[in-house]
């Protein structure tokens, strides 16, 4: 009998550079993703963010959980670069983070030249 649908959270399991971004999505990899993305050690996960939404310190759970593999966390806000709310830049600095948030395009740029240089990086990308 079959069983329909599954859905399965999206997941790339690897580290790869980030080819494209815009039109709400990014291309990595010889795939597109539409909405925001983790780039984690792990590999490339979905990300529930939008542009504008808080960013919470839930929302970087996996980020936290990863901590002993990343030295730098670039986080693309969106189209405008935002700051890191207090309590997460200093639950990032309590995993020792460095956190970096800037324009999307820029830690698109940023973190594709630090994973060439085969650095401990992590980005949080907000889809624009």
């Amino acid at each position: 009998m079959a069983k329909g649908i599954e859905m399965r959270e999206a997941h790339f399991p690897g580290r790869a550079p980030i080819d494209a971004y815009g039109n709400g999505g990014f291309r990595f990899a010889d795939m597109s993703h539409r909405g925001s993305v983790l780039m984690l050690p792990s590999g490339i996960y979905a990300w529930d963010v939008v542009e504008g939404d808080p960013l919470a310190i839930a929302k970087f759970q996996r980020i936290l959980q990863e901590a002993h593999e990343i030295e730098v966390l670039l986080v693309g806000t969106g189209r405008e670069i935002r700051r890191l709310p207090a309590d997460l830049k200093s639950a990032l600095k309590a995993a020792n983070i460095s956190s970096d948030p800037m324009n999307t395009g820029a830690a698109v740029r940023t973190y594709n030249v630090m994973l060439a240089e085969s650095r401990a990086v992590a980005a949080a990308l907000i889809a624009v």
